[in-house]
């Protein structure tokens, strides 16, 4: 897949789970299958990755190769009652979602092939680099869709 290509891909991926997630009626966002989270976690979660990920992008393209990125815990993150992942409205993380990915495009525009391979030392997935970063990245909301299609149908 070219850089063009991936770019699109991400760009998609945005589209999708914002276009589903948007479509959540209130009186199911706490609906959750048994084991899964609901679609009020999984917007809150897809939120606070994307901060994440944001962070991890600007990361390897401006510190030093091998720099260390630290791993989270995204379980306990949507356990901790004070990040509201089981009571906080969405439409503001739906909104942060939004704007970061807008902004992580705006960066992947401006990269060149080149950029890819620049990589930093995640604490549990080894070397990491900008490709891999955007393959991540793009699929992750997708896998979440799937999560929220579940809800909506169930």
């Amino acid at each position: 897949m070219t850089l063009d290509e991936q770019r699109a891909a991400y760009a998609a991926s945005t589209t999708e789970f914002l276009s589903v997630a948007r479509t959540v009626p209130d009186h199911r966002l706490d609906v959750a299958p048994e084991g899964e989270w609901s679609a009020r976690q999984v917007i809150h979660h897809l939120a606070d990755a994307e901060v994440e990920a944001a962070s991890r992008l600007r990361r390897l393209l401006a510190e030093a190769p091998g720099s260390p990125l630290l791993a989270f815990d995204e379980s306990a993150w949507a356990d901790v009652d004070a990040l509201g992942y089981r009571s906080d409205p969405v439409g503001p993380s739906l909104d942060l979602i939004a704007a970061l990915r807008a902004r992580n495009l705006d960066v992947l525009e401006r990269l060149g092939d080149e950029d890819l391979a620049r990589w930093a030392e995640h604490s549990t997935a080894g070397r990491y680099t900008v490709e891999r970063w955007l393959e991540t990245y793009t699929s992750h909301p997708s896998a979440h869709v799937a999560q929220i299609r579940a809800v909506l149908e169930g």
